[in-house]
């Protein structure tokens, strides 16, 4: 395990369009302080406001991870925050003209393979990891999710089971044991999906406006004819 933080070297930018919002985004990740955590900018808005990338600052999950501070929100930060935290960076400001990061292929690839290209560094600071002593357990009954976390003396696993009750999917389940050699080339390309019968709902719930089958993968789980699939484009013209 690392023992001193890191950051960048030098300053990075990667643009696009939001995957829910549509708009045009810019983001640029530049070096950070030690002990500055990870901050989103958004220099679109008076005073470029800045939001800590903490869960006291989460204001939603629907479909993505919305942060906010007085007023100023970034939508679907998820992608963003698994390549700082897979490439095992602890300080860094993520810059953006909009309000949402741009998705690139619906994955976090892009997202990690700019950020060695900006030189990844270590600073003079201590890293201060959490120690799980007791397991932790949360349970949602409403959606049936449960998260356990397991005491591991210096080292960090994680083992993810996922079933959407949907035939078309079935039981999803990978584990990750090492850090360092597995994110990048394993789970760095994951990338966003959904299945066909819920883009009519996500497209109503004024989601995926910058969705295309470029950045996502749409799983077909029902028969769609001809009409419903011109309808579909129709209410999201990138479909």
């Amino acid at each position: 395990m690392l023992e001193k933080q890191r950051t960048i070297k030098n300053p990075v930018t990667l643009s696009g369009v939001g995957l829910h919002t549509g708009n045009k985004s810019n983001m640029t990740f530049k070096p950070a302080p030690e002990n500055s955590g990870i901050i989103f900018k958004r220099i679109d808005l008076p005073g470029s406001p800045e939001i800590p990338a903490d869960i006291d600052h989460v204001i939603d999950i629907s479909r993505g991870t919305t942060i906010a501070k007085e007023g100023a929100e970034v939508h679907t930060v998820e992608h963003v925050l698994a390549s700082i935290m897979g490439s095992e960076i602890d300080n860094i400001v993520v810059e953006l003209d909009s309000n949402e990061p741009p998705i690139m292929d619906g994955s976090a690839k892009d997202y990690v393979e700019t950020l060695k290209a900006a030189e990844i560094v270590e600073q003079n600071a201590k890293r201060d990891y959490l120690i799980i002593e007791d397991t932790v357990h949360y349970h949602d009954d409403v959606n049936n999710v449960d998260i356990v976390a397991l005491p591991l003396k210096d080292d960090f696993r994680i083992s993810v089971m996922v079933d959407y009750n949907n035939p078309a999917l079935g039981v999803q389940h990978t584990g990750l044991f090492n850090l360092h050699k597995e994110f990048e080339k394993e789970f760095a390309p994951s990338r966003t999906f959904c299945f066909l019968s819920e883009i009519e709902f996500l497209i109503e719930q004024g989601l995926i406006k910058g969705g295309d089958l470029n950045n996502a993968i749409v799983i077909v789980d029902k028969e769609a004819n001809k009409e419903e699939l011109e309808i579909l484009k129709k209410q999201n013209r990138n479909w």
